[in-house]
């Protein structure tokens, strides 16, 4: 969204002093208040011609005829990608507590993450936001075939994020096979007792084989150690993985944890009930429609840089008059699920992406363990 307007240094500290202002006060910014408040070595006169400059192109306007400059969304733009200078100090605050706060080896993976949301929301003061994690990339932590029926096997996937997922599969084919081998004379049926036994060793198997690895992954299977007595239930657990990576493989809504919204309504922009009853509904009722815009706006899989989106840049209308800052978390190159925050455009950028930032390559690290 940035307009391509070339600004010089002037122009710049001008632009810079404005927003800093304004985001300190939430008034209206005249040139006195930065002839008072910032060294930019001009004259009042300069000032203001730089500010009517800036106005002109689409960086300030002015809310009411008399009243002093504010930034437009593009002015906001250029600031976050050109003017800032983001706070080493606070990056080292914020992981300090969340390695202090937070019992990861011992805690519940939601509990932490609801844990990283409220300290990020009470260091920002703004909405915090952070997705759970994707089935497709989350690993296996324990796997199971159950038989269920005379003719019917549930496969049954615990992940690392305490997710379950299952599936039924048929054993009428192993059945047929089975049919065949008696008219031979090479088997006989196998009863309950001999199928329960066989599951819970090719279970141990499947185990020793896929724990540790991306749900998305499980149809990777080397069925060349599999015994050859197993081989009846290969054809059809190999489906069956397939069919589980299938239904894991694309991203897909998860819940989204929020944490901070007390705090944000402190703000003089949430003053007003009917534009907070549209942001809680969106929170609270229409997770579906933001969550792509937290965990989706990457383009690439493998991004971790802090994605900000100011104003008008948001899709969704509810939100509009917002910014939001947010970075994926992950494991290794696998992005796992989202961190944000949300507050108005009229947000402490730098300290923003700090938080976002570093919260965010927390979980990373502490997903890569978990």
């Amino acid at each position: 969204m940035s307009l391509q307007v070339k600004l010089n240094n002037r122009h710049q500290h001008i632009l810079w002093a404005t927003v800093r202002h304004y985001i300190a006060t939430a008034e209206p910014v005249g040139s006195k208040s930065l002839v008072e408040e910032y060294n930019l070595s001009v004259s009042p006169a300069t000032i203001r011609n730089g500010m009517s400059f800036l106005e002109k192109s689409g960086l300030l306007y002015q809310p009411h005829t008399s009243a002093g400059r504010i930034p437009s969304d593009s002015g906001y733009r250029i600031y976050v990608d050109q003017l800032i200078r983001p706070s080493e100090n606070l990056a080292f605050e914020i992981e300090e507590l969340l390695q202090k706060q937070l019992n990861w080896p011992e805690g519940r993976l939601e509990v932490v993450l609801q844990g990283a949301a409220q300290i990020l929301a009470s260091l920002s003061g703004y909405i915090t936001l952070v997705t759970m994690p994707q089935t497709s990339t989350a690993k296996l932590r324990h796997l199971q075939l159950v038989q269920v029926e005379a003719e019917k096997i549930m496969l049954i996937v615990v992940t690392n994020t305490y997710e379950t997922q299952s599936l039924i599969m048929d054993l009428k084919t192993i059945n047929q096979i089975n049919d065949r081998k008696n008219l031979q004379g090479n088997s006989a049926v196998p009863n309950l007792e001999d199928i329960d036994r066989e599951l819970q060793i090719l279970s141990n198997f499947l185990n020793s084989q896929l724990k540790g690895r991306v749900i998305g992954e499980l149809s990777l299977l080397d069925w060349s150690e599999l015994d050859w007595e197993f081989e009846k239930y290969a054809k059809l657990i190999k489906n069956l993985l397939e069919n589980l990576t299938l239904r894991c493989g694309t991203p897909k809504y998860t819940r989204i944890l929020i944490s901070g919204i007390a705090e944000a309504l402190r703000l003089p922009e949430f003053s007003q009930l009917e534009q907070v009853q549209t942001i809680i509904q969106l929170l609270e009722e229409k997770q579906d429609k933001l969550w792509p815009l937290i965990f989706g706006s990457t383009t690439k899989k493998t991004d971790r840089q802090v994605r900000v989106t100011i104003g008008s840049e948001n899709p969704l209308e509810p939100i509009q008059g917002c910014a939001l800052v947010s970075a994926t978390y992950g494991n290794g190159t696998v992005p796992l699920g989202s961190v944000g925050v949300l507050g108005p455009t009229r947000m402490v950028y730098e300290n923003a992406i700090v938080l976002v930032k570093s919260t965010a390559d927390f979980l990373s690290e502490a997903m890569g363990s978990y």
